[in-house]
């Protein structure tokens, strides 16, 4: 697992910097809160996510005890914000992720969402669109009963681990589902009415052109409106990337990542379903993830669990500055709590933030991170939010293919297909 960001220290009582304030009179910021649950049956060799086994833990750490800590650092969010004038704000959108938090008891899970509404508030169809509500699931830790509680609590969708459909390819990532099953959690999802997103990884080692397909087509063959696709990375300190520096695996090459991107989007599209981000396609914008959408376009939100990261604007304005004078280069706070769920749950239980550390982002990293994730979607990026150097860039990319000509006419960068395969580049371009 990579090593925590290292940044300044987290007050004791959480309390956030006094430049941080709400929008003096824009509406106030969307607000979305993520739920990390730290617990996984195995660790896959791939991952570098905040996870242990039930084995490592114990105590106040344990799954048992995990949505009584989680609704301790609710409250402690709450009286958080409420003192930086950002209470107040109903909740647009929960994510909750892991590790799989469907290892927690469908009861438990409730419990945690429970904990929000009733700290907040959702969002509803009389003041905008409802509350998304979504869960991560791995295929093998759902039953329709458990699927039937978590829609009866409030949830709306359900996010399943899929990655392949070829067993050898699972075997590599060291997956423990059964392909076979991916239909039927599918349907027991829809029967229950949540919306379903299926989670697809490209780039295994030993994974072919053909093998791609099938799982793409497979995922497809279930009618789910939401589908994932990532390249695989492999982290340092993982176990595959120990497998990969002594040889026992080899990775695919560029062109390889590259034709099976371009094949996920020949299929997806063809099915209806259509990018929105640079890894994500949905069949119309309402089957988008819009908690995803929220970390991309700068809003708030509030990272629930051990290892989960926070982030607060601090301008009028997601995205924007805050006001000049003294702290007035500052444009927003970003924090992350500590990784250890026995350290996090001892902190919360002392009365105290699990904060372990934080950054006060500068208006230039502010816009860098702005251009970073506002050109991943499909939407764009408007123009006028490059300085005049990335302006002038963009003539070049739109004749290299790599932006689209129309929209830049119409005042926005968006990327082609090939420009996505580049992202990381144009982005490098726009804001040098």
């Amino acid at each position: 697992m990579p090593a925590l960001p290292v940044g300044e220290p987290v007050p004791d009582d959480g309390a956030l910097p006094d430049w941080v304030r709400p929008p003096a009179v824009e509406p106030a910021r969307p607000f979305g809160v993520y739920v990390h649950v730290p617990f996984c049956s195995v660790r896959c060799g791939y991952c570098d996510f905040n996870t242990y086994t039930a084995s490592e833990l114990g105590g106040g750490a344990s799954q048992a005890a995990y949505a009584t800590t989680a609704l301790r650092e609710v409250a402690l969010a709450a009286r958080v914000l409420d003192d930086a004038g950002l209470g107040g704000r109903r909740v647009d959108t929960v994510f909750v992720g892991g590790g799989t938090p469907t290892m927690l008891p469908a009861a438990d899970i409730a419990r945690v969402l429970d904990g929000i509404r009733d700290t907040w508030g959702l969002a509803d169809p009389s003041t905008g669109a409802a509350a998304e509500v979504t869960t991560e699931a791995n295929p093998d830790s759902v039953t329709p009963e458990s699927l039937r509680v978590l829609a009866d609590a409030g949830f709306t969708r359900v996010s399943f681990g899929m990655q392949s459909a070829v067993p050898h390819v699972l075997a590599t990532l060291e997956r423990t589902h059964d392909p076979r099953r991916i239909p039927d959690v599918v349907a027991w999802a829809r029967d229950a009415g949540l919306d379903v997103s299926l989670d697809l990884i490209y780039g295994t080692p030993g994974e072919s052109l053909d093998d791609w397909r099938r799982s793409v087509e497979t995922a497809l063959a279930t009618g789910v409106d939401h589908v994932s696709a990532y390249a695989l990375v492999v982290e340092p300190g993982t176990k595959m990337h120990a497998q990969v520096r002594r040889g026992i695996l080899t990775l695919p090459d560029e062109d390889d990542q590259a034709a099976k991107y371009e094949l996920a989007d020949d299929l997806l599209t063809a099915a209806g379903l259509q990018w929105y981000e640079v890894s994500n396609w949905a069949r119309g914008r309402e089957h988008a993830c819009r908690h995803n959408l929220a970390y991309w376009r700068g809003h708030d939100w509030w990272g629930i669990g051990p290892g989960a990261h926070s982030y607060v604007a601090g301008g009028s304005v997601a995205g924007a500055a805050a006001p000049a004078g003294r702290d007035g280069d500052h444009a927003g706070v970003r924090w992350w709590n500590v990784k250890h769920p026995r350290r996090y749950a001892a902190l919360l239980e002392d009365g105290r933030s699990p904060g372990a550390g934080r950054e006060l982002l500068t208006r230039g990293e502010a816009h860098l991170e702005r251009v970073m994730l506002g050109v991943r979607l499909s939407e764009g990026l408007d123009l006028a939010v490059l300085d005049a150097a990335g302006r002038h860039a963009v003539a070049g990319l739109v004749a290299r293919g790599l932006l689209d000509g129309t929209a830049a006419v119409r005042g926005r960068a968006v990327l082609t297909r090939r420009g996505r395969l580049l992202a990381d580049a144009v982005v490098r371009e726009l804001t040098a």
